[in-house]
C-alpha cells in the first residue's frame, strides 16, 4: 500500500504543478483578454463618432469650385490706378468731403494664400463733418472698387462740437484696392 499511496501523492503533485502551471497561464491570458477587450470598445466607440462620408462629394467639389470662380470674378483684371484715384475722388465728391490723394505706391504683387494678387496702396487725407466722413467710408467700402480695403484711419478733429455746428474733421486713410494679377497669356 505504501507504493500506491507513494502513486498517489506524486499523481497529486503532478496534477498540483500542471494545474498550477495552466492555472497561472489561464488567469494571464484572462487578464490579458480584458485589457484587449477595453481597448476593442475604446476603439468601437471612437469609429462610431466618425461621421459617414458624404455620398454627394462630387456636387459638393462643383459647388464650392463654382463658389471660388464667382468670388475670384470679383477681383478686377484691368485696374489702373487713375481709374482707382477718380472713383475715389468721385465718392469724395458726392458725400461733399474734400479728399486728397498724399501718397500712392506702385502696384505691388503680393502672394495671399495659395495665389498672387496685384496690390494698389493709397493714402488719402479727408475733411468734412462726422456726418460727412462716415458717408464717405461707407461708400468706399460699398461702391464701385469691390476689393477696397481700408487698411488703416486716423481720425482728428477739433475736440467737442457746440450744439447746430458742424466742426471740420479730418481723417488718414491707408487704402489698399487687390486686382487678378497680369498674366502672360
Amino acid at each position: 500500500m505504501s507504493r500506491s499511496r507513494l502513486l498517489i501523492a506524486l499523481l497529486v503533485i503532478i496534477l498540483l504543478v500542471v494545474y498550477t502551471y495552466f492555472g497561472t497561464d489561464y488567469m494571464k491570458q484572462r487578464r490579458e483578454h480584458e485589457v484587449l477587450a477595453a481597448q476593442i470598445t475604446e476603439v468601437t466607440g471612437t469609429i462610431a463618432e466618425i461621421p459617414e462620408p458624404a455620398l454627394d462629394l462630387g456636387e459638393q467639389l462643383a459647388a464650392v469650385q463654382a463658389s471660388l470662380a464667382a468670388e475670384q470674378a470679383k477681383f478686377p483684371s484691368k485696374l489702373n490706378s487713375t481709374r482707382v484715384i477718380n472713383a475715389i475722388l468721385s465718392i469724395a465728391d458726392d458725400c461733399q468731403v474734400k479728399a486728397i490723394p498724399l501718397v500712392s505706391e506702385p502696384w505691388l504683387t503680393e502672394n495671399i494664400g495659395e495665389h498672387d494678387y496685384r496690390v494698389f496702396r493709397l493714402n488719402v487725407a479727408v475733411e468734412g463733418s462726422l456726418q460727412q466722413l462716415l458717408s464717405f467710408v461707407s461708400q468706399l467700402e460699398n461702391g464701385e472698387l469691390k476689393t477696397l480695403i481700408i487698411e488703416d484711419v486716423s481720425v482728428t478733429g477739433a475736440g467737442e462740437q457746440p450744439e447746430g455746428r458742424n466742426v471740420p474733421i479730418t481723417a488718414s486713410l491707408a487704402l489698399a484696392i487687390y486686382a487678378r494679377p497680369v498674366t502672360s497669356d
